[in-house]
């Protein structure tokens, strides 16, 4: 473990600890005011996890992780707050709409084109899917997903998609199962959102640099050499 992922991890256990904490007192019209406890580790614990994971995976120009890592800190704010109060803040969300725009062209892992078209396609898919399952999606979640697609491109953000609705349906079943919630129950699904784009940040090769395509160059070599011999 590098230096730079070790402190990616740590720097993500504090922001995942401040993301829980901020999301129980703001926005203050609907705050719990909550003490902290095993949300809060458990937050903190996955946060610091892809922090970690993220800084590890990228192959990008150090610039490029940076700028992935920080996009990251503020989807743990938005999962943390939909968690808590069912909501995605404007004052978070805006602003990070905004940098994936301006990033587009800096982006040095997805093209402008794929990026436009990985917009497109989150907000098309996901609004289907509001379309269908009534009630269980927000207009907050049709808002975040556009700057997902800008980030991840095509056909990485269809990839986040179904992870996301894999792991709502997953966690949906667990809960009334455990009669958490009932049939008509909202289970916000911002916080899964953001946990499919970190999985797919991770095993797509495309995103944060060519990972998959080296280690395919390491094995041929390899390969090339027990041949030889």
């Amino acid at each position: 473990m590098t230096p730079f992922v070790a402190g990616a991890g740590i720097g993500f256990a504090i922001v995942g600890v401040i993301a829980e904490r901020l999301a129980s007192v703001w926005p203050a019209d609907e705050a719990s005011r909550r003490g902290p406890g095993l949300r809060t580790l458990l937050l903190s614990a996955g946060s610091a996890m892809a922090g970690g994971a993220v800084a590890w995976r990228s192959a990008l120009p150090l610039s490029g992780t940076l700028v992935y890592l920080a996009f990251l800190a503020v989807l743990v704010l938005l999962a943390a707050t939909d968690l808590e109060q069912r909501r995605l803040p404007h004052l978070l969300l805006d602003p990070f709409i905004v940098g994936a725009i301006i990033f587009v062209p800096f982006n040095p892992a997805i093209s402008p084109l794929d990026a436009v078209i990985g917009a497109a396609a989150g907000v098309g898919v996901l609004g289907l899917l509001g379309l269908v399952v009534r009630g269980g999606l927000a207009l907050g979640d049709l808002y975040l997903v556009a700057p997902l697609g800008l980030l991840l491109g095509f056909p990485g953000i269809i990839g986040a998609l179904f992870l996301a609705a894999l792991l709502v349906a997953i966690a949906s079943l667990g809960l009334l199962a455990a009669r958490r919630v009932g049939l008509r129950s909202y289970v916000p699904f911002g916080p899964f959102l953001v946990v499919g784009t970190v999985l797919t940040l991770l095993r797509d090769p495309q995103i944060l640099g060519q990972l998959g395509a080296a280690a395919r160059t390491v094995t041929g070599l390899a390969t090339g050499v027990l041949l030889g011999t």
